[in-house]
């Protein structure tokens, strides 16, 4: 048999024991040692690493063997294995999160059948490879299940279908509802938390950064420590401020367009809006899209307030139905319980990230969603009950706009002059048709019927007869340059926009 050696550094882990042939000599054996540093490789007498699943930022993980299990049943052993350059207060924060996961999984796993289970959770003292020394290591040891992760599947075979989607959002929510329940929060729901096994059973992973928090008047919720992966995090999170169920299901959303995708959430999210731009990557239906768009909005308050809200808008809109006002979230959902012995869940290959730099704090009461405290995420254009203006629609009022101004102008001045009067009326004109179009009262097939219009009746105007009969062509190759002119430079706004946000 082939074991690997857990020890952190060791320059030759791969070890061979061909005297552990059967099932009989690997239950009965003493110990057996790493044949280049010491190590022992029977941890807690009883867990035999064979082979690496993955490094994290906090540690690695190795596929193991139970061998007081009847039949050697497979498990996950995670040793706590912080990066060497962190700071004393790090080192703290990271220990912390270690034991965090292991306390998650003992109260959440062990009465959640889509939820790891906890097996064991123990320290042990081993020789240093500095002579003379002692060393001190971490383990956590929890259940495997034969699957891959939501990031395995897309990088495998690309975005999923939307039905697929709508399934694991489903069991996702009913996950949540259950460790919501529990006055917990996830807070790093993310693809490659999030597994399938291969009865195609979904499984919320990874709990090394859950926060506990509860509930009381007049208290404050608990604070953020810094703790997220970047992209799914919603402003809350990423400011260090109270996190809430909702903050889950925010970051739940970016999962879900993800899947929807293919996409990182880099690219899906436009700066410039201040919005999530996936309708011109995807076609999902308009219930799906209306759910989503609540999920992502970037105040808590403005969110669903718990995941039995978003099941029951879904649920509520596949049925043709139209879902009443969404309750308060429940403070517990005594259904997800259940009562059968501990089964195997799966792992998690990689642990978290690296460590935010300041230890955690303890934890606090938190308020109810409505006294969610305002983030400060980039504001969309117009007010959240307007849909934002995509770049084409953008360009698209940019050209009406030049070309409605160019003949605003030549009607203008031919009735008047050309005079201060004349150019005032012009300008108060053209910004009354941009505010139009910014309150959406006229967008879409709206833009070509007024352009239209507004050519034939400067056309059928008398004082301008005699100007079109001998000048139409230059007319129009006038107001076409207006509007083209309007384009370039509503165009080049946006890049300027763009790059200026890359850099602050």
């Amino acid at each position: 048999m082939e074991l690997h050696c857990t020890r952190p550094g060791c320059p030759r882990p791969l070890n061979v024991f061909p005297d552990l042939t059967d099932v009989k000599a690997i239950k009965t054996v003493n110990q057996k040692f790493c044949t280049a540093c010491g190590m022992p490789m029977i941890l807690a007498g009883r867990y035999l690493p064979q082979r690496l699943l993955g490094r994290g930022g906090f540690g690695a993980a190795y596929l193991a063997i139970d061998r007081f299990s009847p039949t050697l049943r497979t498990c996950v052993v995670k040793i706590f294995q912080p990066d060497g350059k962190l700071s004393p207060a790090q080192l703290d924060m990271a220990q912390g999160l270690f034991e965090r996961e292991a306390e998650a999984l003992e109260q959440l796993g062990n009465a959640h059948r889509q939820i790891p289970d906890l097996l064991a959770f123990f320290p042990l003292q081993v020789p240093s490879l500095q002579p003379g020394q002692m060393q001190e290591l971490f383990y956590l040891v929890q259940e495997y299940i034969d699957g891959q992760s939501l990031e395995q599947e897309l990088e495998k075979t690309g975005p999923l279908a939307e039905a697929d989607v709508r399934k694991i959002l489903l069991e996702v929510l009913g996950i949540l509802s259950f460790v919501h329940g529990r006055d917990t929060i996830h807070r790093d729901i993310k693809p490659s938390n999030i597994m399938r096994d291969r009865q195609g059973k979904i499984y919320l992973l990874d709990f090394g950064a859950v926060k506990q928090v509860t509930q009381s008047a007049g208290k404050v919720a608990n604070s953020s420590t810094g703790i997220y992966s970047p992209g799914y995090a919603p402003p809350e999170q990423m400011q260090g401020g109270a996190v809430y169920p909702a903050t889950d299901l925010y970051a739940l959303g970016v999962t879900t367009l993800v899947l929807l995708t293919g996409k990182e959430p880099a690219d899906l999210y436009d700066s410039f809006s201040g919005q999530w731009e996936y309708r011109n990557r995807v076609n999902i239906a308009q219930d799906l899209a209306d759910v989503l768009e609540k999920m992502l909005r970037p105040t808590p308050r403005d969110r669903f307030t718990s995941a039995q809200e978003v099941t029951a808008a879904l649920e509520g809109a596949s049925l043709g139905l139209t879902p009443p006002p969404l309750p308060t979230p429940p403070q517990s959902q005594s259904s997800s319980a259940r009562t059968r012995p501990p089964q195997p869940a799966p792992p998690v290959p990689a642990l978290s990230g690296p460590p935010p730099p300041v230890p955690s704090s303890p934890p606090v009461p938190r308020p109810s969603p409505v006294s969610a405290p305002q983030a400060a995420p980039p504001r969309p254009l117009g007010s959240p009950s307007r849909a934002p203006f995509s770049l084409r629609e953008l360009l698209g009022h940019a050209a009406f706009t030049g070309a409605e101004g160019g003949i605003l102008a030549i009607a203008i001045a031919s009735f008047v002059g050309t005079s201060f009067v004349s150019t005032g009326s012009w300008l108060i004109l053209l910004m009354g048709l941009m505010a139009l179009q910014y309150r959406r009262v006229i967008e879409g097939a709206d833009l070509w019927i007024i352009a239209g219009i507004s050519l034939v009746i400067v056309g059928l105007v008398p004082v301008l007869t005699r100007i079109l009969s001998r000048d139409l062509v230059k007319l129009l190759i006038l107001v076409g340059l207006a509007g083209l002119t309007a384009v370039a430079i509503a165009l080049l706004f946006q890049i300027l926009f763009r790059l200026i946000s890359r850099f602050f």
